[in-house]
C-alpha cells in the first residue's frame, strides 16, 4: 500500500508542477470572471460526475466565499436540481440537460464554464457550443488533448495529464487559484 501511496503522490506532484504551463490561461480565466462579476453577470458552471462536483464547488466558492468574507458573486452550477436534470434527461435526452437550462438563463455578458476531463462529454460540448452561438464567453476545463472542447471554447485550461484523477486534482487547484485571485483583486482592502 505504501508504494501505491508514494506513486500517486508523485504523480500528483508532477502534474501540479506541469500545471505551471497554464499560468497565463488561469490568469485570463480569472480576469474574465472578474469582469463579469463586476458587472453582476452570471457565471454558470456545469459538468458530469466528478466534474459536476467541481462545478458545484466552483459556484459555491464564488457565491459564499473562498477565504474572505465578502459579498456573493452571481454564480450557479447546473448540476444541482435533480428534478430538472432527470426530467430533461427523460423528456429530451441526457445530451440536452445543460442546454435546456442555459436557454432561459443566458444573458449578454454572462460566462459559461464547462468542465470535462476528456473535453468530449456530449452534453458539456453541446452546452458550450450553444452558449457560443448565443455570443456568450465560454471557458473549458479539460485534460488530455482537450477533446472537442478545445475547438469551440474561447479559453481552455488543459490539465497536464491523461489520468482522470490527476486532471480533476488540477482542476480543483486551478479553481482555488482563480477564486483566490478574484477575492484578492475585487475585494482587496488595499
Amino acid at each position: 500500500m505504501k508504494d501505491i501511496i508514494r506513486t500517486l503522490i508523485g504523480e500528483n506532484l508532477r502534474t501540479t508542477e506541469a500545471l505551471k504551463s497554464q499560468i497565463n490561461i488561469i490568469s485570463k480565466i480569472a480576469r474574465k470572471i472578474m469582469s463579469a462579476a463586476r458587472d453582476d453577470k452570471k457565471i454558470i458552471v456545469f459538468g458530469n460526475g466528478g466534474s459536476a462536483a467541481d462545478a458545484q464547488h466552483f459556484a459555491a466558492e464564488l457565491v459564499v466565499k473562498f477565504e474572505k468574507k465578502r459579498p456573493p458573486l452571481n454564480a450557479l452550477a447546473l448540476t444541482t436540481n435533480t428534478s430538472t436534470l432527470t426530467a430533461c434527461g427523460n423528456d429530451f435526452g441526457f445530451d440536452e440537460i445543460f442546454v435546456r437550462q442555459l436557454e432561459p438563463l443566458l444573458k449578454v455578458g454572462d460566462i459559461a464554464i464547462g468542465i470535462s476531463t476528456s473535453g468530449n462529454s456530449p452534453n458539456v460540448v453541446k452546452a458550450i457550443a450553444f452558449a457560443k452561438k448565443k455570443k456568450i464567453f465560454t471557458i473549458g476545463l479539460t485534460g488530455r488533448d482537450g477533446g472537442l472542447m478545445k475547438e469551440i471554447a474561447d479559453l481552455v485550461l488543459f490539465a497536464p495529464s491523461d489520468v482522470t484523477a490527476r486532471i480533476q486534482e488540477s482542476h480543483i487547484l486551478a479553481i482555488h487559484i482563480i477564486c483566490k485571485l478574484i477575492e484578492e483583486v475585487i475585494f482587496s482592502r488595499h
